[in-house]
């Protein structure tokens, strides 16, 4: 059996929903990869009170072969296919795709930590991981 994984989904520009089905197919499809289930989808204003639209998320459950980088490398791949420019730190985005924790891995560079460092911080990406859990995945 693949490592489970988790990837929150979020995006406050544009068709955010379609954002979001973008990223849950692509995902999907990524080689070695299996989508297991996904939480629903949450609306929830900027973090730190910035002046930003709301924006939708969601978290995904995988199981994946692919190492935790080249599944980081595949995720930015999908962002740039929905059109995310990154501009500048914490600005809106189209859809962001972010490598929450990679089942038994530990990382810290510069590129990937593990798991993520923002997971303490959002309430939002915890409800959704226990929605997963309560779910089997």
């Amino acid at each position: 059996m693949s490592p489970r994984t988790y990837v929150a989904l979020g995006s406050n520009l544009g068709d955010r929903a379609a954002h979001l089905a973008l990223g849950r197919r692509r995902l999907a499809t990524l080689d070695r990869t299996r989508l297991l289930g996904a939480s629903v989808v949450e609306e929830t204003l900027p973090l730190e009170h910035r002046k930003q639209p709301s924006y939708l998320n969601q978290m995904v459950a995988l199981e994946t072969s692919l190492a935790p980088g080249v599944l980081l490398a595949a995720c930015r791949e999908v962002e740039r296919e929905a059109g995310r420019e990154r501009r500048e730190r914490w600005g809106s985005r189209t859809l962001d795709l972010d490598l929450v924790s990679y089942q038994g891995v530990t990382a810290g560079t510069a590129e990937l930590t593990l798991p993520h460092p923002g997971l303490e911080r959002r309430p939002f990406w915890q409800r959704e991981l226990a929605e997963l859990a309560r779910l089997g995945l």
